[in-house]
């Protein structure tokens, strides 16, 4: 099953972020320990096209609570960089 993670960044979280980026890419590089494949992940950005303010993931998951797992481990999530993560089941219909 497929899972969009949508994490909105809190105010002014740009430079953990930033701090935590390499981090956060190692952890990405494999997921085989949460039963979960990235499909593909990237920055949300401002509409100036290049400030982040949050990450998208679409997961290739078993389940929900894989996915919670995943996340939950995310190196930005342990700092506190995300105010607000939606987890969402998600049907592809194209692409």
């Amino acid at each position: 099953m497929l899972f969009a993670i949508h994490a909105l960044d809190r105010a002014s979280a740009l430079p953990t972020r930033l701090a935590n980026y390499d981090a956060h890419k190692a952890f990405l590089s494999d997921t085989s320990r949460f039963g979960v494949k990235i499909v593909m992940s990237g920055p949300l950005v401002s509409d100036d096209g290049a400030s982040m303010i949050g990450s998208l993931f679409l997961i290739e998951a078993p389940g929900r609570a894989e996915v919670e797992a995943f996340n939950r481990a995310d190196p930005f999530a342990a700092a506190g960089i995300w105010e607000k993560v939606t987890i969402t089941g998600f049907l592809r219909r194209q692409g």
